[in-house]
């Protein structure tokens, strides 16, 4: 399948995730500094063949025309050689913007093409929701319906995505979590005739398409603090595990990065991971940072697939497992292989406030609390202090 298609169709048709089938090198990118620029030229080796380059050099500079700040996602640092990438400069505050603001205006090119029109369902734990809903807002050939856990997402990302006056949006909140949430989403994707009738199409991290642009951000954060192309590390507030796979297709493609940090919160499921090699389902708790009040992480499973060998089978055998089960244990092979790329750890919520006080006492820098959970894993599990760590503020 082509870029195109699994743009338009979200999930496969057996209910598995796109992967790209090759992952290419990063381009040169000589003295490039223009973060659309850099994105283009990044992204160009998925895309090429969809579409022609000059449209979407085009869409990728209209994507970030109006983002806040010229670099898109700035870097500041916050002492001793730690950075904070801050991802928060787009129209709704959270960093989905990045990714959505390009797939929103992809989406609506390719339907045009094509003379189509689609459904966009998806899942949100607030900043997916609110961040689509902007994207495609009032776009002619895309319907757009957002499910999220009712009572379980900021007041502010609540409004921000019913309050939207726009024909073609519809809000639906869910009684349950967010976890509740995406299983409805993936169970429509699973009924054909409904993905047919409706032209299902979904805008959340399980679209390769996000993947793909969150990636460009690890390559300017890395060439802004590293100007010599020597390595970098990465601390990366984790729920779904999208934002963090980006930064290891980044590695795959050649950017030296020293360590990938996953820094979870109360929900833990993929630092358990780490520590036990199983997949184990609890409960979802309620936190001060929703978005990761998550205990299915979708996106691992793409990380699984390639830790596997890239074995569709016995991946989807292994998933199928933990959905029925809320428990499975991973073969060791894989485990080894994930746990040689990563390093995670957790924050409770009484050291979350803590590190939100640490920084603002220290730098006048108010933090938010996914945010701070990612500082304060990054401290604590940095192994080399001459190795410039960046921390991504969601």
């Amino acid at each position: 399948m082509g870029f195109a298609d699994a743009l338009l169709t979200g999930l496969a048709v057996d209910g598995g995730l796109y992967c790209p089938a090759e992952v290419p090198e990063l381009p040169p990118l000589g003295e490039t500094i223009e973060y659309s620029e850099v994105a283009a030229a990044v992204m160009w080796p998925f895309v090429e063949g969809a579409i022609e380059a000059d449209a979407f050099r085009s869409i990728v500079i209209d994507a970030y025309a109006g983002f806040r700040h010229p670099d898109v996602c700035p870097i500041r640092e916050l002492g001793d050689g730690h950075h904070l990438l801050d991802l928060a400069q787009g129209p709704t505050l959270a960093f989905k913007d990045v990714a959505l603001q390009l797939v929103g205006r992809l989406l609506d090119h390719e339907l045009g093409r094509r003379s189509q029109q689609v459904t966009v369902l998806g899942a949100t734990s607030g900043d997916t929701g609110s961040a689509a809903i902007e994207a495609l807002a009032g776009r002619s050939n895309v319907q757009v319906v957002i499910l999220h856990p009712a009572g379980r997402v900021s007041d502010v990302q609540r409004r921000q995505m019913t309050t939207v006056d726009a024909a073609n949006v519809r809000n639906v909140a869910v009684a349950g979590t967010f976890d509740d949430c995406q299983d409805l989403v993936k169970a429509a994707f699973n009924e054909p005739a409904l993905r047919e009738e409706f032209g299902l199409a979904a805008v959340n991290s399980l679209k390769w398409a996000r993947v793909m642009a969150q990636i460009v951000y690890y390559v300017t954060a890395a060439r802004a603090v590293r100007a010599d192309g020597g390595p970098v590390s990465f601390t990366v507030p984790t729920g779904n595990f999208g934002n963090i796979l980006a930064g290891w297709y980044a590695k795959r493609m050649g950017l030296a990065l020293d360590q990938l940090v996953v820094a979870s919160y109360r929900n833990d499921v993929v630092t358990r991971f780490f520590e036990t090699g199983a997949l184990t389902a609890t409960t979802v708790h309620r936190s001060l940072s929703p978005s990761m009040d998550i205990q299915i992480s979708s996106n691992f499973e793409r990380l699984l697939w390639e830790a596997s060998g890239r074995d569709g089978s016995g991946v989807s055998e292994l998933l199928t497992r933990f959905r029925m089960e809320s428990h499975v244990d991973v073969d060791p092979v894989w485990v080894r292989r994930i746990r040689s790329e990563f390093d995670a750890g957790r924050l409770d919520d009484e050291g979350t406030l803590a590190e939100m006080a640490h920084q603002y006492n220290r730098l006048g820098l108010l933090i938010d609390p996914h945010t701070a959970v990612g500082t304060e894993v990054a401290r604590r599990l940095r192994r080399d202090p001459d190795t410039p760590m960046i921390t991504l503020s969601t």
